[in-house]
């Protein structure tokens, strides 16, 4: 199957209490994609407790889309993120929604640095 998977690690994100609040993530992330004009169809997300010194801990979440996934992890403490974006080409070309999805994404985190790959996988049919 072919499709596109996009990668992000982020860091010297500005909003450090976004990447602790599960809630608020979870609402921007959903936003971001449907603004896209992706499908999400599922979720989860995972709050790490907090750390021996006190501080919040990250979260780890994913959205299932109709399309294939985005997932996130966060590093509060290393003002940190991780994206990965994958979607599915079957029927149609998502490429340009995942590459909305994840540039909405990154602008989101005000990161200081990001470093962004893209793979595509699979093959197109003959």
């Amino acid at each position: 199957m072919n499709g596109l998977h996009l990668t992000a690690d982020l860091s010297g994100c500005a909003d450090l209490a976004l990447l602790v609040d599960r809630t608020a993530l979870a609402a921007h992330c959903r936003r971001i994609t449907e603004a896209a004009g992706l499908t999400v169809v599922g979720e989860h997300w995972h709050q790490f407790p907090h750390g021996a010194d006190g501080q919040p801990g990250g979260l780890t979440g994913m959205l299932l889309l109709a399309e294939s996934h985005v997932a996130l992890h966060t590093w509060p403490e290393l003002a940190a993120v991780t994206l990965d974006v994958y979607v599915c080409n079957y029927g149609s070309d998502n490429s340009a929604k995942a590459r909305a999805l994840m540039d909405g994404l990154v602008t989101q985190f005000q990161a200081r640095s990001a470093d962004l790959q893209s793979l595509q996988r699979g093959r197109r049919p003959l």
